[in-house]
C-alpha cells in the first residue's frame, strides 16, 4: 500500500476490519452445535496465544512487559484492564450466543445503536456537550427500541446488551489508554485463567463434547484467535489514518452485512416491528451523521487553536 495516501490506506484498513466483522457470523454459525461458553473460552485462549506470537514477531514484547509493570504500580490501570476484559468477554459471549441462536438481526440492531450509546456515555461520564440535532437522534433511537419492545412483543435485550457492553468497553479503553495490540493481549490474559478452568471443568463433566467434535471444529475453535485479532489490528491501523467522520460512516458496514446475512442467508424474520424499529434507528443515524459532518470543521478549528495556544 506504499503508493496510496495515508487517508486511502486508512479507509482500506478500516473498511477491511468492518467487512471482516460483518461476515464473522458465518464463522460462528459453523460452530453453532457447540455451547456458546465453550466457543468463548476457546476464543479468549487462542486470541491470547495469537497476540503473544504477534507481539514477539513485531518486537513488541517489551511494550507488553512494560504495561504489566505499570499495572503492578498503578492499581487503577489494573482495574481498568480487568474491567475492559470482562466487558469485551461479555460482548463476545452475547454475540456468539445471538448468532448460534438465530438472533443475528437483533445483534445487528445492537451495533447500529452502539455509536449513539458511546456518545451518550461521553455526555454523562466525560461531560461532552450534545447539539439539538444529536438529542433528536437519541430520541429517535429510543423510539425505535420502544417500538421493537412493544410491537415485537419482547424486550430487545440482545441488541441493548451488545450496544451497552461495547459502549462501556470503549469508554474504559479511553480512560485507561493502552496500545491496541498490547491492550488486547492484556485483556485476554486477564480472563484466560478463567477460560482454562472452565474448559477443564466442562470437558471433565461432559466428555462427550470432545468425542463429538470433528477435526475441523477444533481447527475453527483454534482459528478464533486470528479471527478475533486480525480485524482489530486492521481497525487500529485504519483509525489512526482517517477522520472521525469517515470512521463514523464506515462503522455501519459491519451491522449492515450482518443484517443482510441474517435475513437473506439464514432466513431470520424481518417483521413490520423490525422495519419500524430499524427505520427509527437509521433515521437517527442519518441525522447524527449530518450533525457530525457539520461540526467537523469546528472541531478541527478548535483543535488547531488549542495547539497554537
Amino acid at each position: 500500500m506504499g503508493h496510496l495516501s495515508e487517508e486511502k490506506q486508512g479507509i482500506l484498513y478500516t473498511a477491511a476490519s468492518y467487512l471482516l466483522w460483518g461476515v464473522l457470523p458465518l464463522y460462528w454459525k459453523l460452530l453453532e452445535a457447540r455451547p456458546a461458553l465453550e466457543i468463548l473460552a476457546h476464543r479468549i485462549i487462542w486470541s491470547f496465544g495469537f497476540m503473544v506470537i504477534l507481539l514477539a514477531a513485531t518486537g513488541r514484547l517489551a511494550a507488553w512487559r512494560q504495561e504489566l509493570g505499570a499495572m503492578r504500580r498503578r492499581p487503577a490501570l489494573a482495574w481498568g484492564i480487568s474491567a475492559a476484559a470482562l466487558l469485551i468477554s461479555a460482548n463476545w459471549f452475547i454475540y456468539i450466543w445471538a448468532v448460534t441462536h438465530h438472533r443475528i438481526v437483533e445483534a445487528s440492531l445492537g451495533y447500529y445503536i452502539n455509536p449513539l450509546v458511546s456518545v451518550a456515555l461521553g455526555t454523562v461520564v466525560l461531560r461532552e456537550r450534545l447539539s439539538a440535532g444529536q438529542w433528536i437522534a437519541f430520541f429517535l433511537a429510543a423510539v425505535g427500541v420502544a417500538v421493537m419492545a412493544v410491537e415485537y412483543g419482547s424486550f430487545p435485550w440482545v441488541a441493548l446488551s451488545l450496544a451497552l457492553s461495547f459502549g462501556f468497553y470503549g469508554l474504559v479503553k479511553k480512560l485507561a489508554s493502552v496500545d491496541s495490540s498490547v491492550g488486547l493481549t492484556l485483556e485476554t490474559m486477564a480472563v484466560m485463567p478463567i477460560s482454562v478452568i472452565y474448559l477443564v471443568w466442562l470437558y471433565n463433566e461432559t466428555p462427550a463434547l470432545i468425542g463429538a467434535a470433528a477435526w475441523w471444529q477444533w481447527v475453527l475453535l483454534a482459528g478464533a484467535g486470528p479471527a478475533t485479532a486480525v480485524p482489530l489490528l486492521y481497525f487500529a491501523k485504519g483509525a489512526q489514518r482517517v477522520s472521525m467522520t469517515m470512521l463514523g460512516f464506515l462503522q455501519y458496514i459491519s451491522p449492515t452485512i450482518s443484517l443482510l446475512l441474517g435475513v437473506f442467508l439464514f432466513g431470520e424474520p424481518f417483521t413490520k416491528a423490525h422495519l419500524y424499529a430499524f427505520s427509527c434507528i437509521w433515521a437517527a443515524l442519518i441525522l447524527f451523521s449530518i450533525v457530525q459532518i457539520r461540526q467537523a470543521p469546528e472541531r478541527k478549528k478548535w483543535k488547531q487553536n488549542s495547539l497554537q495556544a
